[in-house]
């Protein structure tokens, strides 16, 4: 299953802090997929997902200054 958090015109720490409740709400194994646009974001989301023992499945810019990262959880 895969959730999607679209937190596009959040400043950080909001992306994160979203991000962290949303993966409560899913399995393990299942994926959530972050949309945001906050810088600091593209380095915090994904130290905070190896640190919480989590996976990052995919990570690409999608705009400018937008991205995605895509989340297993473990």
């Amino acid at each position: 299953m895969q959730k999607k958090l679209e937190v596009m015109g959040q400043v950080c720490p909001f992306p994160l802090v979203e991000a962290k409740k949303a993966i409560e709400e899913i399995g393990p194994g299942d994926e959530l997929v972050i949309e945001f646009d906050c810088t600091q974001a593209t380095e915090s989301i994904p130290r905070w997902a190896a640190e919480a023992g989590h996976t990052v499945t995919n990570f690409e810019q999608i705009d400018e200054a937008a991205w995605t990262i895509t989340v297993q959880k473990n």
